[in-house]
C-alpha cells in the first residue's frame, strides 16, 4: 500500500466517523484500522526521511571532495614582499631577530 492510499483510507474512515452513526463494534474496527494505517504512514515517512538524509549527506560529501580537488589543482600561493610585514628597529633598518635581546647588534649593553 502506498502512502497516498493509506492517507485516502484514513480520510474515508474519518469522514465515516464524522457523519455516520457508528456502532461500537464498527467503531473499534475502524479505529484499529486507522492505527495500522497511521503506523504505516509513519514508517514510510521515517524511511523517506532516512533516504533523503543519506542523499543529502552524499551530495555534501561530493561537494567537499570537489572543493578539495579544486584546492589541490591550484598552485601554492606565493607571498610577495608587500604581503610580508618587516619590523624595523629604531634606526629605520630591518630588525634582526636577535635585536630584541639586550646588547643586540648596535646596542649598548
Amino acid at each position: 500500500m502506498t502512502y497516498r492510499e493509506a492517507i485516502e483510507e484514513l480520510e474515508t474512515i474519518l469522514r465515516a466517523l464524522e457523519t455516520d452513526a457508528v456502532d461500537v463494534d464498527d467503531l473499534t474496527t475502524r479505529v484499529e484500522r486507522s492505527a495500522e494505517l497511521i503506523r504505516l504512514c509513519r514508517h514510510k515517512l521515517r524511511h523517506a526521511e532516512t533516504s533523503l538524509d543519506r542523499i543529502f549527506d552524499t551530495l555534501d560529501e561530493e561537494e567537499e571532495n570537489e572543493d578539495e580537488e579544486d584546492n589541490e589543482d591550484e598552485p601554492p600561493k606565493e607571498t610577495s614582499d608587500e604581503d610580508e610585514e618587516v619590523e624595523e628597529d629604531d634606526d629605520g633598518e630591518e630588525a634582526d631577530e636577535h635585536d630584541d635581546l639586550a646588547g643586540g647588534p648596535g646596542r649598548a649593553w
